[in-house]
């Protein structure tokens, strides 16, 4: 649990959080897409997400379409360089497809990628599922929701068998099946696993869906994972923290406060200028790393973004 004491009331302008006295865990990590979406090799966004000075790497990788040597590379890679892997994130869609034979594809797919961050000593499988198709007026909503609910409790099953969890992931889409905390608790309660399946708190997401960072409360002890990033407040952008208006400080104290003292994870997708992704990654990384150190969450350490 925290160690210091949530101050309510106590933010100054948006995003910004007064400090608190005591001190609470959090460690800051990386989705490797930031550089795999800038056409960087492998080797070398690992080498760079150590460099930059991150506690942890999340991979966005998928078993299907990896080679035995890149496999082992990763995990040879992230050996030297002693950067845990924490999360191995999967976007299957396909599990609440009408498809029976789609459906049994994206299972086997998950099952793959379960297997995968077991061998790498993952803590869990980061999982986006899918939205609700034709506008809710063919298939009925309820049966999507069904199959959504028992694709992952399989799926959970297989995970605790390997003692791993999963972190289900909060869309801010109008027809995504969890896109709010009130979709995210009941999908979670309809799964009833909850010591294994449990939720990925992404911060812009939140804020996109207009959730007031008291509300995260709600998620105490159901939090498996976090990502952070930054948005203008009307569309999904997963900016660098401090380039949009996303009130991360304030979401990070409420996260703290629910007990949680796993993994903040980095979510930046295709930078505008990918020839620049060190710079865009560095700023990233010392926005947050500020936010965590003010909090109490993390130690102050020298901008990276100075050494770039």
């Amino acid at each position: 649990m925290a160690s210091g004491v949530f101050l309510p009331g106590a933010s100054g302008p948006r995003g910004m959080t007064k400090p608190i006295d005591g001190s609470h865990s959090l460690r800051l990590g990386l989705i490797n897409s930031a550089f795999a979406q800038a056409g960087k090799g492998t080797r070398y966004g690992l080498e760079q997400t150590k460099r930059l000075g991150f506690d942890s790497v999340d991979l966005l990788a998928d078993p299907l379409d990896m080679t035995a040597a890149e496999r082992r590379l990763i995990a040879d890679s992230c050996r030297e360089l002693d950067l845990p892997i924490v999360s191995l994130c999967c976007v299957a869609l396909g599990l609440i497809d009408f498809s029976p034979p789609v459906r049994r594809f994206h299972l086997d797919r998950c099952r793959a990628h379960l297997d995968l961050a077991a061998d790498y000593g993952c803590r869990n499988l980061l999982l986006v599922l899918g939205e609700y198709v034709w506008q809710q007026e063919v298939i009925p909503p309820a049966e999507q929701w069904r199959l959504g609910v028992d694709a992952v409790r399989q799926l959970g099953a297989y995970a605790a068998d390997r003692g791993l969890r999963i972190a289900i992931e909060l869309e801010p889409f109008k027809l995504s099946l969890v896109n709010s905390i009130d979709t995210m608790l009941r999908f979670l309660d309809d799964v009833g696993l909850p010591e294994t399946v449990m939720a990925n708190c992404d911060i812009s997401h939140l804020d996109l869906v207009h959730t007031k960072p008291a509300e995260v409360a709600r998620l105490a002890g159901r939090i498996e994972h976090v990502h952070v990033s930054d948005c203008d407040g009307k569309v999904h952008g997963d900016l660098p923290p401090g380039r949009g208006v996303t009130p991360i400080a304030d979401f990070l104290a409420a996260i703290r406060d629910t007990g949680y003292d796993g993994t903040v994870s980095i979510e930046l997708e295709f930078s505008p200028q990918p020839e620049k992704i060190v710079e865009w990654v560095a700023e990233a990384h010392d926005a947050t790393a500020k936010i965590l150190a003010r909090l109490g969450c993390r130690p102050a350490r020298e901008p990276v973004g100075k050494r770039v």
